[in-house]
């Protein structure tokens, strides 16, 4: 055990500070640098096909597969490996775990390569990267309540959201520096004599772009490291600090292995006597699959569907776009935060889901970088309140009981599930239709079914029980 009592600020700044170790996931491999290197893997190919588990598929439906493959075992595993840690309080052991599985599997995507003989093993490391930094984010929750007072999580909270954000963006900067400039990190980009003999402009020119391109590609090889060992090494302050867990019993059996999916069911079961709640998880499920969905692929659209010119301004292009989602997210968290104390949290989703939904018809259509930019402004804006306020209305809707870790956990598995069936859905889209254009244009069902599932809430206890 800690010898830092609960509530003690050393304690609470070393959990906040497991944010800024882990978030450079998200930002460099999930949102930025991984997509537009996945795609430069593509880039002679002229229609971007790839074999791999015996079939053929389309490159960006590929990704999505294995990404709604790592959300279902995500969705099934953390209930039943969060039970038995929370038994045999050993909560750090398996948060140490899946903290390493992601960071080797950020290392090891230096070696991606979409050839034959090796797909499967860069996939693997795709997967890994992926599991290793969700499965962890369940036990890093899961430790809130148990380091933290009640009238300190919301702060401490926050606070770890925001170390998170700062450190993820001084990591891409560099990176991004790194990819744009690559000779100012010692990255060759000298070209052959022969040709500077010659002394053809257009000839040289042509080749040093083409150096600088094989030098830019190599850079975003080295980021991949980067978070990896940034991911790895920041972690420790927090795994020293924090308790393993309180141990509440001792040897593991068959009804501990399976005590997360029992509670599961037992909320299920609580659900059909809420139906206010029942009916808002339904909506939660529809809209919240549809919005996971863009957030998870919008980079890998805009990198094939927007006409960009040349790789050096997509690659800026992109990156830029991400960080604009980044800001801009904070400020439509506070005017939804204000929005929905004017007007009410039901009424606010319904207006933001219908801002979701002409975004996807606005995605359809649109074709230059401009438009692109426009797009991230506005996702930025919707993405930044959907999220706390869709889990924020969860909270309020929950009946009076001391168990809301089993609730919480059902509201993280649904949307684990509702990612599952959004990116699998899309991903086939994708593929049979062989654009992303149609994929997302799909989206807007899931938008206005989740708009009409939202207009079925109670308002009220009273019409609950009436």
């Amino acid at each position: 055990m800690s010898e830092f009592k609960k509530g003690s600020k050393k304690l609470l700044n070393a959990w906040a500070f497991y944010d800024w170790a882990n978030s450079v996931y998200t930002l460099t491999i999930a949102s930025s640098i991984f997509p537009i290197f996945y795609s430069a893997l593509f880039i002679s190919q002229v229609d971007k096909n790839v074999a791999a588990f015996g079939m053929v598929f389309k490159s960006t439906a590929l990704i999505t597969y294995v990404t709604a493959f790592t959300f279902l075992m995500v969705a099934f595993l953390s209930p039943i490996l969060s039970g038995i840690a929370d038994y045999v309080g050993n909560k750090k052991t398996f948060m140490k775990f899946f903290c390493y599985v992601g960071s080797a599997g950020c290392i090891g995507l230096y070696w991606f390569s979409i050839e034959p003989d090796r797909i499967h093993f860069s996939l693997l490391f795709y997967f890994m990267g992926l599991i290793g930094y969700w499965g962890s984010l369940v036990f890093y929750n899961s430790y809130l309540p148990d380091i933290a007072y009640p009238e300190q999580q919301d702060r401490i909270s926050a606070k770890g959201f925001s170390m998170g954000y700062a450190g993820s963006v001084l990591l891409l900067v560099f990176n991004l520096a790194m990819v744009m400039y690559p000779n100012w990190f010692g990255f060759d980009i000298s070209i052959s004599s022969t040709i500077t003999e010659r002394g053809i402009d257009a000839e040289i020119a042509e080749a040093l772009q083409d150096a600088k391109n094989k030098a830019s590609f190599e850079a975003m090889r080295i980021s991949f490291i980067t978070v990896g060992l940034w991911w790895i090494l920041f972690s420790q302050y927090t795994f020293y600090i924090l308790p393993n867990g309180v141990k509440k019993g001792g040897k593991v059996t068959k009804d501990v292995l399976f005590n997360g999916l029992k509670e599961l069911r037992q909320v299920w079961i609580q659900l059909k006597q809420n139906l206010r709640l029942k009916r808002y998880l339904a909506a939660f499920f529809v809209f919240s699959m549809a919005v996971q969905t863009i957030m998870l692929v919008a980079v890998y659209f805009g990198e094939e569907e927007i006409a960009w010119g040349d790789s050096e301004a997509k690659t800026f292009g992109l990156i830029v776009s991400i960080l604009v989602i980044q800001i801009v997210a904070i400020l439509g968290a506070f005017l939804t935060s204000r929005a929905s104390s004017k007007f009410g949290n039901i009424k606010t989703l319904i207006v933001i889901n219908s801002l979701w939904m002409a975004l996807c018809f606005y995605a359809y259509f649109m074709e230059t970088p401009f438009q692109f930019y426009i797009a991230a402004g506005f996702v930025g804006l919707v993405m930044g309140g959907v999220q706390a306020l869709a889990r924020s209305t969860y909270s309020k809707f929950l009946p009076e009981t001391e168990d809301t870790t089993s609730y919480f956990s059902f509201y993280d598995v649904a949307e684990k599930i509702g990612i599952v069936f959004g990116m699998v859905i899309f991903a086939t889209i994708d593929q049979v239709t062989g654009s992303m254009r149609n994929a997302i244009l799909f989206l807007v069902v899931f938008f206005v079914a989740g708009i009409i599932l939202l207009f079925r809430v109670p308002k009220s206890e009273l019409e609950n029980k009436s």
